[in-house]
């Protein structure tokens, strides 16, 4: 009954049925009410986004696996302590995180979000280290700007441990494959597959088997070791078990493959789950009595059945076992530990063919105790090869064995050549990948830009891909190919949100009324809960509706709480309502979430600048600049905060003025401030050289005209100040700036000493 009611609650996970998932595994609890189970039913409403109702579940429990779905129902309900805790129990510091590299990816994400950001870095790099291929973690560490090199994480170093985990596992995978693999397994292969050959002779004397924790690595929720072992069918349940029908599934470090004795008929489906308790499992062990001697003609009957079919999967283990049977040139390991030559039995060719193709056919039952004795005993005892012999054709098996050696992956067997030169390519992808993402967190937009370039053309042309290319020009303030690449991206997977809230903004800055209406209303359409449909508030922030578009922003943060850039649009409308307060605490907000969110650091330093706080304008604005040190904006507005300091510091502001100008020659802002800086440095003809270089790039803004009119009244070239005060209100600038250069021209006649003391 439990071994079924699992299988159905798997088979209605994999249909996405979840209601009936739950309901079926409530029968399961209250049948079986094991903790393994327990793991099993709360996975079930986790994956239904019901994590209030696994953390009541799990809540008390001591298991690996159970922690860590814990802790993942915490990290869900913002119970962070509580997460923390459960990964690293205060009273067993030195204890092992669950679930290996998942673990400690998410003791990671609860240290970032706790402002612990060492120690974030340090499980993220753990993570990495121990599964290559979690480009999650990959991804917090470029966040948090501590991403060394993509070689550093997809080098050859993670070539190895790609290779590792999938040839070494899939011995233990090939012992829950088919019935064919299972009946040419003896005791002495069931060790764990981190154990060599020539690690073998100290197993030895009884074939009781020992606890060796073999390498396994810990599955996603759900995990994926044990669904494979259910998968195949009720027989490797019966003959492989573990201390519980779930226990291999839910478990963050999955129990070693223990062996019980073979039987010469198969399994009985009628006595399933007889024997899976956890002391009987660990107590189970193979008693084969031992025989002095096998005939030759016993002899070549196993090997004529080992040569009469060939089956898809072998292991690597296995394909090494049965080479040191077939091949008699290959030195094994007696019963006393001694090492003897065994006869020989055929050529290269045949022994190249063994490796390659050697199973047995389903239901037959020769796989007993003459197999067993006739591999491992007194046969061994046959010693008239010599000593070199022996030797070449150990190396020739151990080729034998590289080639043709087979790896269950991904529902497909493929050679372990094939293994190493996809994990090679797989690595050389991220490498790039990696990289680009690298460069772009670091703001190197230009060297991100190149990076990418360097993909194949199938990648590139990607949704994911593109979104990073449009927020690279983004930040290059080149809007019109943002807005290209964004589009490109919404053609090719209009399903991902991926990079849009950026993308509402870039349409925001190219006053795109239409197009960002549109996108607004498809984002809306395709996920309303997304708080990527923040781009509605940008909509009706163009349209000078500041409360209504602050409204849509905070209900982004209402539907994701770490999201950073929701909380900063917050506070740049409160900014646009003058509600300064309030703009202070959302930008405060997104650096709790995200300390090197720059944009919440230039809008703290914006406020303070219009507050006249330079002071804290300056450490603001120096906060933004070190996170992003190329933004030509930031600059400009660092160096008009320490114009404006009380201590005078005009020619540093110069120096980044003219960092800013080169950074970007489009930008007119820096020009301006540096006009602005020249004429308080009395410095009237390069002040008028840079507005008039100005004026090429911003033709019609107002305020170019507005201080060439105030240089020139310093000069006291009242006619062309008139001129351009008139041409500065022909441009039709704000209330506020029309209101201040009126009053500019009603002075005009006033001298400036008197009028700087009015």
């Amino acid at each position: 009954m439990e071994g079924i009611l699992t299988d159905c609650v798997h088979k209605s996970l994999r249909h996405f049925m979840y209601s009936n998932a739950i309901f079926l595994c409530e029968r399961l609890c209250a049948e079986f009410p094991t903790e393994a189970n327990l793991q099993l039913l709360a996975g079930c409403y986790l994956q239904n986004n019901q994590a209030y109702s696994a953390y009541h579940i799990l809540k008390g429990t001591q298991m690996a696996q159970s922690r860590y779905l814990f802790a993942i129902s915490c990290f869900q309900m913002d119970l962070l302590r509580e997460a923390e805790v459960a990964l690293c129990p205060a009273n067993e510091p030195s204890a092992e995180v669950p679930n290996g590299a998942a673990g400690h990816y998410l003791l990671g994400l609860i240290y970032r979000y706790t402002d612990r950001r060492k120690s974030a870095i340090n499980h993220f790099k753990q993570a990495l280290s121990m599964d290559p291929l979690m480009w999650a973690a990959y991804d917090e560490l470029c966040i948090l700007g501590a991403a060394e090199e993509a070689t550093a994480f997809f080098g050859e170093a993670a070539a190895l441990c790609i290779q590792k985990q999938y040839l070494n596992d899939s011995t233990s995978t090939s012992l829950h494959v088919s019935a064919e693999d299972r009946s040419i397994v003896s005791a002495r292969h069931c060790v764990s597959e981190d154990v060599s050959p020539r690690q073998l002779k100290h197993v030895q004397g009884n074939n009781n088997l020992k606890d060796i924790p073999g390498n396994h690595h810990g599955p996603s929720i759900l995990g994926g070791a044990a669904s494979q072992s259910i998968n195949s069918g009720p027989s490797n349940l019966s003959f492989y078990n573990t201390p519980s029908p779930i226990a291999t599934q839910m478990s963050g470090v999955a129990p070693p493959p223990l062996c019980r004795n073979m039987q010469p008929n198969g399994p009985n489906l009628s006595t399933l789950n007889a024997d899976s308790s956890p002391k009987s499992t660990v107590n189970s062990t193979i008693q084969a009595p031992r025989r002095k001697f096998v005939d030759e003609g016993k002899l070549r009957k196993i090997s004529g059945r080992l040569f009469s079919d060939s089956g898809p999967r072998r292991s690597t283990r296995l394909a090494n076992d049965a080479s040191a049977n077939l091949n008699a040139s290959t030195t094994v390991v007696s019963g006393n530990g001694n090492n003897n030559s065994s006869k020989y039995l055929g050529g290269s060719k045949l022994s190249s063919m063994a490796f390659r193709s050697m199973t047995v056919r389903k239901g037959q039952s020769w796989a007993n105790e003459n197999i067993d004795e006739g591999i491992r005993n007194d046969i061994l005892d046959d010693s008239r090869l010599n000593t070199s012999t022996t030797s070449s054709a150990a190396i020739e098996a151990k080729s034998c064995e590289q080639e043709g050696a087979t790896v269950p992956v991904g529902g497909l067997v493929l050679s372990a050549s094939k293994v190493i030169a996809g994990a090679s390519e797989i690595l050389s992808l991220l490498r790039i990948l990696g990289d680009g993402y690298r460069l772009a967190c670091l703001y190197r937009c230009q060297d991100a830009l190149e990076t990418y370039m360097k993909l194949p053309h199938k990648h590139y042309n990607t949704g994911w891909v593109l979104s990073q290319v449009g927020k690279a020009h983004f930040e290059l303030v080149d809007y019109l190919e943002a807005d290209q690449a964004f589009s490109h991206a919404r053609q090719i997977t209009p399903y991902s949100l991926e990079g849009m809230d950026i993308y509402s903004t870039v349409l925001y800055h190219l006053k795109e009324d239409m197009k960002l209406s549109y996108l607004a209303q498809e984002l809306v359409s395709t996920d309303r809960l997304a708080p990527q449909s923040c781009a509605m508030g940008n909509c009706y922030s163009l349209q000078k509706d500041h409360e209504t578009a602050l409204k849509n922003f905070q209900r982004a943060v209402q539907l994701n709480p770490r999201f950073a850039y929701a909380h900063t649009l917050c506070g740049h409308e409160y900014v646009a309502l003058e509600d300064f307060e309030n703009g202070i605490k959302c930008y405060q907000s997104a650096l709790r979430v995200d300390a090197r969110h720059y944009n919440a650091w230039y809008g703290l330093g914006m406020v303070y600048l219009r507050q006249e706080k330079f002071d804290f304008s300056e450490h603001h604005f120096r906060m933004a600049f070190r996170i992003n040190p190329r933004s030509s904006v930031i600059m400009s507005y660092l160096g008009a905060a320490l114009h404006a300091l009380k201590v005078n510091r005009s020619e540093e502001a110069l120096l980044i003025m003219e960092r800013a100008i080169l950074a970007d020659k489009k930008n007119p802002v820096p020009m301006y401030h540096k006009a602005n800086i020249l004429m308080s440095l009395e410095n009237f003809d390069d002040a008028l050289e840079v507005l008039e270089e100005l004026k090429e790039y911003a033709p019609r803004e107002s305020s170019v005209y507005a201080l060439m009119g105030r240089i020139y009244k310093r000069r006291n070239m009242h006619e062309r100040a008139m001129l351009h005060y008139g041409m500065a209100l022909d441009l039709k600038p704000s209330t506020t700036d029309a209101a201040a250069i009126k009053a500019a021209i009603e002075k005009l006649h006033v001298p400036d000493e008197i009028e700087d003391n009015l």
